[in-house]
């Protein structure tokens, strides 16, 4: 894996420890897990962070937070892969959630057009609030476990064939 690359975007434990706005979770910032490239840190973050992206409420960096301090896992994975879902995809991905919801719950599809404003908020989710809730719940889960799955199958492969590769080039 490209750990220079990774080690040269990743801030310091240092420089989070000493930030005035997280100063008083500094003592979660010490576990050597949360920081190093490991499979068994990268690989769960990465798929945690899939399973946050479809969560359709904006605390998606506070619980990504909380959720690798819990589970010792890598802390900037799990921020990084928050960003699949951005304000170009977010659109596709909550409609693939909704669709998957139709499907799970067996409601009828309705059509609803989105505004960007607050009556739209308060009234226009309301006939199709459940059949999105839980395609948001469904397609989270799936994705995050192919994510998981997909990474340390990929992982482990890379590994094993640059530990052929340097057992073979040991034996010329």
């Amino acid at each position: 894996m490209p750990r220079f690359f990774f080690r040269k975007i990743t801030p310091r434990r240092e420089t989070l420890r000493n930030h005035w706005a997280l100063k008083p979770f500094s003592r979660f910032f010490g576990d050597p897990r949360l920081w190093s490239l490991q499979r068994r840190t990268v690989t769960p973050a990465f798929g945690a962070g899939l399973a946050i992206c479809f969560l359709p409420l904006p605390i998606h960096i506070p619980l990504a937070a909380l959720v690798a301090i819990f589970c010792r896992i890598h802390i900037p994975t799990i921020m990084v892969t928050l960003l699949l879902v951005n304000p170009f995809t977010v659109v596709p991905a909550y409609l693939l959630a909704y669709k998957v919801g139709v499907i799970v719950t067996d409601a009828p599809p309705l059509a609803f057009q989105f505004e960007l404003s607050w009556d739209w908020l308060a009234n226009g989710l309301g006939p199709v609030w459940k059949p999105f809730l839980v395609g948001c719940a469904v397609t989270g889960s799936l994705f995050g476990l192919v994510g998981y799955l997909l990474l340390d199958v990929l992982w482990r492969f890379n590994v094993r064939k640059r530990y052929r590769e340097r057992a073979g080039a040991a034996s010329k």
